[in-house]
């Protein structure tokens, strides 16, 4: 399949040149009407890699993943100010194609939010939408899809059965073959397993872990086992402050700052 790929701005847009980073967001500050929930943090993400955001509840982290493909634009009052650089281009600029960007960003949700539709349509709506019609081609995707989430096996023989009979990991699976239908860059996971039993909750880890050799992942987590597992960079969010931002290990091991090495410990949060 070949779904373009276009920049995600529209000609005018601020530019700044690339760098290793797939994705960079700098003094990025987010608004719920006058209230800043995520006050001008800088944090990049590097291609081929997982990064883990972690913190209390009501920290921000959330609110900023949703802000790396534009979802809070879809919430009454939200506003940001900064910038979020994507090849060179700044996607909060004016313009801006949020339907091509969230192709190019995909986005895994806290529950599985399976469409009301069959297995085989889960899948293969993205790329119908992007405007793939040969059944084969369609046919081709869908197989990939499912087979990069451990879930053709399991899926083979009932494609046209409603995604809704499946069970919560599988239907968690599924919404992350959707994601990867329409060939995205990057994949926003927000607490993709946190709904799911622990023998899921595996499978889930082993996937993202097979994954960020083709995407760069950032995952959003309450459970510090699984971002010890799961991640290269963790990121530690406290009030809406990016506190730290390292190696996985080091965040785990010697963190710099008193207050992430209190959050580690459980002394609060």
């Amino acid at each position: 399949m070949a779904i373009s790929a276009p920049s995600p701005s529209a000609a005018g847009a601020s530019t700044r040149p690339g760098g290793a980073a797939a994705l960079a967001a700098e003094q990025l500050s987010i608004f719920y009407g006058e209230k800043e929930a995520v006050k001008k943090v800088d944090l990049s993400f590097a291609k081929g890699s997982v990064t883990a955001l972690i913190g209390p509840s009501g920290c921000g982290k959330s609110t900023f993943l949703r802000s790396l493909n534009r979802m809070n634009d879809t919430i009454a009052g939200a506003s940001a100010t900064g910038s979020i650089w994507l090849d060179g281009q700044d996607i909060n600029a004016p313009g801006t194609d949020v339907v091509t960007l969230r192709q190019r960003i995909g986005m895994v949700w806290q529950k599985p939010n399976p469409f009301y539709k069959s297995i085989y349509e889960n899948v293969a709506f993205g790329p119908r939408y992007h405007g793939v019609r040969s059944k084969s081609e369609l046919d081709e995707i869908v197989e990939s899809c499912l087979r990069r989430t451990a879930l053709w096996d399991e899926t083979k023989d009932r494609l046209n059965q409603s995604a809704l009979a499946l069970s919560g990991g599988q239907q968690q699976r599924l919404c992350i073959a959707r994601a990867l239908s329409v060939q995205p860059e990057i994949l926003l996971m927000d607490e993709p397993a946190s709904a799911l039993d622990p023998v899921s909750t595996s499978k889930i880890e082993e996937l993202i872990s097979e994954l960020k050799q083709e995407f760069c992942i950032v995952i959003v987590t309450h459970n510090m086992g699984q971002a010890a597992r799961v991640s290269d960079k963790t990121a530690f969010f406290y009030m809406g402050n990016l506190i730290e931002h390292n190696d996985t290990n080091v965040i785990f091991t010697n963190p710099e700052k008193k207050q992430t090495d209190d959050y580690i410990s459980g002394r609060f949060g």
